[in-house]
């Protein structure tokens, strides 16, 4: 017995050692700094880029909805604060909070290059070449949209808001020393789309803008790694009141949400806003897209192959 007890010791010892130096080795090389390409992308002055800046911002890119503090408590009224930042995240490996997108030079962007900015979009890395969380699923923009959705971020008023730092245990820093890479396109970004009414515009909308397929497909929730078919629903979200079920997109006869509509019944629908009130849906921001874009959106779900895939919208919580 104790000879088991001494090698036991020694084994468990040695253990303790190798899993020590691993974790001062984690907590000293996470901070890992990246090169990518330069994307060339500069900030424009003319009222037009700085338009459909503010347009995709505000509107199909929603991206107030993460970067105000009420944005996610907002979604149906739209954000009182601005893009100040300071949203917090809270996620098994620690707490994140969403950078001040305002041209502040000391909280905010004001002190970044075009092409700082420019390459946190393509590619998800910051300003000091450590990559981002990948949360933006807007790598495939294109070049002339990145430019105008810089173009109005330089335009709006400056607040001075000091957001938190990200705070990340010993597994958040595990993750972002051995998994969390900068993100490049799968395919290559164009430099102009003209906006249209095909299915092509749609597609691009659908997964470079609005990021529908995010939230349309479902996703596994520990890894957010896409586990059903693209368009065809299933992702849950959780509201007080219940659970949340995207719907189907694609054009199933028996289960596609929309496959029974006119274009005239989907402009529709975006323009009534939201149903459910907790609804994780950005309905705001989503009213924002103009009749041209809804109809490149509903051309290209209803070019989509049909997949099979009853969802249930809204499913009350249980009583306990």
């Amino acid at each position: 017995m104790k000879k088991f007890v001494r090698r036991f010791s020694k084994v468990f010892g040695a253990l303790a050692i190798v899993i020590s130096i691993f974790l001062i080795y984690v907590q000293a090389t996470y901070k890992q700094q990246f090169e990518v390409p330069v994307t060339g992308i500069k900030a424009s002055k003319d009222s037009a880029v700085i338009a459909r800046g503010e347009y995709i911002v505000m509107g199909p890119g929603h991206c107030w909805n993460c970067h105000a503090p009420d944005g996610e408590t907002s979604l149906q009224t739209g954000t009182k604060l601005g893009l100040i930042g300071g949203h917090e995240l809270k996620l098994p490996f620690g707490e994140l909070y969403t950078p001040n997108l305002t041209p502040d030079t000391l909280t905010g962007i004001g002190g970044f290059s075009d092409e700082m900015l420019a390459r946190a979009i393509r590619y998800s890395v910051k300003h000091d070449n450590a990559a981002l969380i990948p949360f933006m699923s807007y790598n495939t923009m294109s070049d002339s949209d990145i430019r105008s959705v810089i173009s109005y971020l330089r335009t709006i008023k400056p607040v001075r808001n000091k957001v938190k730092e990200n705070s990340l245990n010993i597994v958040g820093k595990m993750v972002l020393r051995f998994i969390i890479k900068p993100v490049y396109p799968e395919t290559t970004p164009k430099t102009h789309l003209e906006p249209d009414t095909s299915a092509a515009y749609g597609q691009y909308l659908a997964t470079s803008v609005g990021n529908c397929v995010g939230c349309h497909t479902n996703r596994d929730k520990n890894t957010g790694d896409f586990i059903g078919a693209k368009f065809a629903g299933g992702y849950q979200t959780n509201a007080k009141g219940g659970t949340f079920t995207t719907p189907n997109l694609t054009p199933d006869e028996k289960t596609g949400a929309i496959v029974k509509w006119k274009p005239t019944d989907f402009t529709h629908r975006f323009r009534a806003g939201a149903i459910y009130s907790e609804t994780p849906m950005p309905w705001k921001a989503y009213q924002r897209f103009s009749d041209n874009d809804l109809k490149a959106l509903y051309y290209f779900f209803n070019s989509l192959e049909p997949v099979q895939n009853k969802t249930v919208t809204f499913q009350t919580a249980r009583a306990e």
